[in-house]
């Protein structure tokens, strides 16, 4: 079977994970990275041997005086892919989507955009089958793609009357001078709810959510309290024993003595992962409680990672690769080192 070849358009926080990730697969391949500027990261992908491209003509001298060799631009590199994965800040994928479609190629954009870029929004538990084949998909954005891999196995198994979510987010990734850290709680937004109730609706649209958030004075990770009213009764080691067989859910524990986002962050450094990376949401196991008859847990979310399985998922669906999602998980899962 012929590799799948893959273009990353930004080859930034979310881009040269997805990168490595693609690398690691059996069945796709990289054809290369575009960059906007010579940084560091541009260096970092001529060091591990990806074929580097200007994002337009007018940069390429800016990268011939820092003294790194382009193989052309964007406009050329997608001549001879398969599909692109766009990995541009927020806002900026959108402006791509024509030059994709004059290539005729497939196209994934990351959270940062709207729902409307693509028209479907994908996460690799809950939709995986709708993605076979399609030429435009959204991977959701990380905090979505926790809350939809917590909520889903529950309104599968239990069913769920409403979810209640209060998300503590990172400020800025830990690598952004520009916008962090803070000396502050901000909510944000302050206007209620939150984007991301309606963003896990852009997958489960029949779920009911509502979500609320505040930015917090760290870098390291999000983190989300879960109160959840199931329709159906439950005792906590049933949600334990659920959320035990998930593909990319891992159990931490005070007991253990981890009691923070910051011991997290080690544990992912002590696992030896790429870039201290923890791929699965974190959920304290002695945090699942029942409480006046609801469901309650806390959650970490590592923003920085969580997401790029699922693009590679999303890219084997895609491109038709495999057929069933629970066995491109389990792919992707293997080659990354994810797992319990």
């Amino acid at each position: 079977m012929s590799k799948a070849k893959i273009a990353i358009n930004g080859y930034g926080t979310i881009g040269k994970r997805v990168a490595d990730a693609v690398t690691a697969q059996d069945d796709m391949e990289i054809a290369g990275v575009v960059k906007t500027r010579p940084s560091f990261e541009a260096k970092l992908a001529n060091d591990r041997k990806f074929d580097l491209y200007a994002a337009s003509p007018d940069k390429i001298d800016s990268f011939n005086q820092a003294g790194l060799e382009v193989s052309g631009t964007l406009d050329d590199l997608l001549a001879d892919v398969d599909l692109v994965v766009d990995c541009t800040p927020g806002g900026v994928g959108a402006a791509y989507k024509e030059l994709y479609q004059k290539h005729g190629i497939k196209a994934i954009w990351q959270g940062g955009e709207d729902h409307e870029v693509a028209g479907f929004s994908f996460n690799s538990e809950a939709n995986y089958s709708d993605a076979i084949g399609r030429d435009f998909t959204r991977v959701v954005s990380c905090n979505t793609t926790g809350l939809t891999r917590a909520l889903y196995p529950l309104d599968q198994t239990f069913g769920i009357k409403k979810s209640r979510v209060t998300l503590m987010r990172r400020a800025a990734d830990p690598g952004n001078i520009k916008s962090g850290p803070i000396n502050a709680i901000i909510p944000n937004p302050i206007s209620l709810p939150s984007h991301h109730g309606p963003d896990v609706n852009s997958i489960l649209p029949h779920l009911k959510i509502a979500t609320v958030a505040v930015k917090l004075s760290t870098t390291l990770m999000h983190f989300h309290a879960l109160n959840v009213e199931l329709d159906s009764d439950f005792e906590p080691q049933d949600i334990i024993d659920l959320y035990a067989a998930r593909p990319r859910i891992r159990f931490v524990s005070g007991a253990d003595k981890i009691t923070s986002t910051a011991e997290v962050m080690e544990l992912a450094r002590d696992l030896g992962r790429s870039r201290s990376d923890m791929f699965e949401n974190v959920i304290w196991k002695d945090s699942i409680s029942k409480y006046q008859g609801e469901l309650y847990f806390f959650q970490a979310i590592h923003q920085e990672s969580d997401v790029v399985p699922e693009n590679v998922d999303a890219i084997r669906a895609m491109c038709e690769l495999e057929s069933d999602g629970e066995k491109s998980i389990a792919m992707t899962n293997k080659t990354m080192g994810i797992g319990k």
